[in-house]
């Protein structure tokens, strides 16, 4: 099993939710999220006052799937987040030890 964690842009959440429904996937977690990379942050003026502004808000998106979903899952998210501008976000790809359903007790690929 593979965990998918992806940050991307606020404004493209329902653009991923979307494609990712349309290949199958059904279970997501969404956290609002605060950070940069390359796109470091910016300056902003607040009633005269100058001030930069160092994180910028994201989201996180996080996903458990089997590793035969995962391809599909990884490329709907790059085509759905992708503005082709920095700040597009990143996504990261993990192995999951076990997955264990609290209700049932189902583990593995069941609990899914």
């Amino acid at each position: 099993m593979k965990k998918i964690e992806a940050i991307i842009k606020p404004f493209k959440l329902d653009e991923v939710k979307e494609a990712l429904q349309d290949v199958g996937i059904q279970g997501i977690t969404v956290t609002e999220a605060k950070g940069f990379g390359r796109q470091k942050g910016h300056t902003e003026l607040y009633r005269g006052a100058e001030y930069v502004v160092d994180f910028l808000p994201k989201v996180k998106i996080e996903i458990v799937l089997s590793y035969e979903r995962l391809e599909a899952a990884v490329e709907a998210i790059q085509k759905a987040a992708r503005t082709g501008r920095i700040g597009d976000g990143k996504i990261f790809v993990l192995d999951v030890a076990e997955v264990i359903r609290i209700r049932t007790g189902e583990t593995g690929a069941d609990a899914i």
